[in-house]
């Protein structure tokens, strides 16, 4: 499984409230998001309510990635739309890569294209090295380069106790979560010159831990580590590598995750008390991809809505 069970991002204008997005209302049933649930994963960003936030009518640019291109795995919901929508306003032509949410993907695609900018779609399983293979040789193609490299897709799974994590279901989220992003950058290393940059998305159970996630905490442990060694190995050429841990955010991934009644309170045990939205995501990701974060690598910023983790 590859692409979006991650993360998705939609837009509905009487959704930032009920989501809580740039609000500091504090529901008194504690509840944030109307219970629901969706039965297959990867998650779909259509069927959500509210419709997360992608940021196509909050998002100011100012041309930090004129010219570029740039490749976004998970690209068709959630957090990597909404990284899709600023970096196409910021100038960056695009292959999205997903699974098989063709809808979603479309959406994305017609967003990018609203903001002037081209976008590639790339569907199939990131866990699979000949995919991985075919979607750099796809972007040399239609881009005839490669400046950016998001590695956002990824898959979890909720199990209460380890005992109820089958094998099949470790190696396939390490798959989708971990050697995804190695197979696609070891793929497109060869095509990254010196300027060239990647983000890598780990998450705030990296940091914390998550007793029902031991599997996908897992990967995104494996996913900072792997980012630090990266960056290291890289610097003399003259690429940066950094990532984001996002906490709890508004995305198909969590509904497709989790049940109704958790849903309903996702995101309250913050210090905010709401999910994020993909929007507030989405910035940090264009600071690591552009100029602006030039004297970065190693690193990880953490939008969690107010958690404090030793970065």
């Amino acid at each position: 499984m590859s692409t979006n069970i991650l993360e998705s991002a939609g837009q509905s204008e009487n959704g930032a409230e009920a989501a809580g997005q740039g609000s500091d209302q504090r529901p008194e049933d504690g509840r944030t998001l109307p219970p629901q649930e969706q039965e297959r994963q990867p998650g779909h960003q259509k069927a959500m309510r509210p419709q997360p936030r992608s940021g196509e009518h909050r998002y100011l640019a100012a041309g930090k990635l004129k010219g570029r291109t740039a490749i976004i795995t998970g690209g068709d919901s959630g957090i990597g739309r909404a990284v899709a929508v600023a970096f196409a306003k910021e100038g960056a032509d695009l292959v999205v890569c997903y699974y098989d949410e063709h809808d979603d993907a479309r959406e994305t695609r017609r967003l990018v294209e609203d903001a002037g900018r081209r976008c590639t779609l790339v569907a199939g399983d990131i866990g699979d090295e000949g995919h991985c293979n075919e979607i750099v040789k796809r972007a040399l193609e239609v881009q005839g380069r490669i400046d950016i490299l998001v590695n956002n897709a990824a898959e979890q799974h909720v199990s209460k106790r380890m005992e109820d994590i089958g094998t099949a279901q470790l190696e396939r989220t390490f798959r989708t979560n971990f050697f995804g992003m190695f197979l696609l950058t070891r793929a497109a290393l060869p095509h990254l010159r010196s300027g060239a940059a990647i983000v890598n998305t780990s998450s705030v159970t990296a940091y914390r831990g998550s007793p029902g996630l031991l599997d996908y905490s897992a990967t995104k442990g494996a996913i900072v580590a792997f980012t630090r060694s990266l960056s290291k190995s890289l610097a003399e050429r003259g690429i940066r590598v950094n990532g984001v841990a996002p906490g709890p955010i508004w995305t198909p991934l969590i509904p497709a995750s989790f049940h109704a009644d958790d849903v309903a309170t996702f995101g309250a045990d913050t210090p905010m008390k709401r999910p994020g939205q993909p929007e507030e995501v989405a910035p940090c990701y264009v600071f690591l991809a552009s100029d602006d974060g030039s004297y970065m690598t190693g690193q990880f910023l953490h939008p969690n809505g107010g958690e404090i983790v030793n970065a």
